[in-house]
């Protein structure tokens, strides 16, 4: 999935690893991601955690979306700063699934996101 994922690619996100729930990714943030504070813009840290729950929901095959997500910052990220998104299945129950990621810059968490997926049915043929 990731491979298909030009977005993500152009941001400059690489996926360390996927397998069984859990995805890592990792980002540098660039001059094109700062805001007018200078601090990388939050919409860039979600779709980094966005990418790492993506890659986490989808690592057991079935074509799995989101249905909804929400994130919470706790610290900026700067210009030059390498951000690492992991995330964790929580549950998987029925087609759907909970996951959380954490974005980290080092040590110091940037951001907790909680994504909400679910499975797509597949048409009959």
């Amino acid at each position: 999935m990731f491979e298909a994922d030009s977005a993500s690619r152009a941001l400059g996100m690489e996926l360390l690893e996927a397998a069984g729930g859990s995805a890592v990714v990792r980002m540098t943030v660039t001059a094109d991601m700062v805001n007018g504070h200078g601090i990388a813009h939050g919409g860039y840290v979600f779709t980094l955690a966005d990418t790492a729950f993506a890659c986490a929901c989808n690592s057991y095959g079935p074509v799995t979306v989101a249905s909804g997500a929400d994130i919470s910052f706790t610290a900026p990220a700067k210009e030059g700063d390498v951000l690492t998104a992991t995330a964790h299945e929580r549950t998987r129950y029925g087609r759907s699934g909970i996951y959380d990621v954490t974005v980290l810059r080092g040590e110091t968490v940037i951001a907790e996101f909680r994504g909400r997926s679910r499975v797509l049915k597949v048409p009959s043929e």
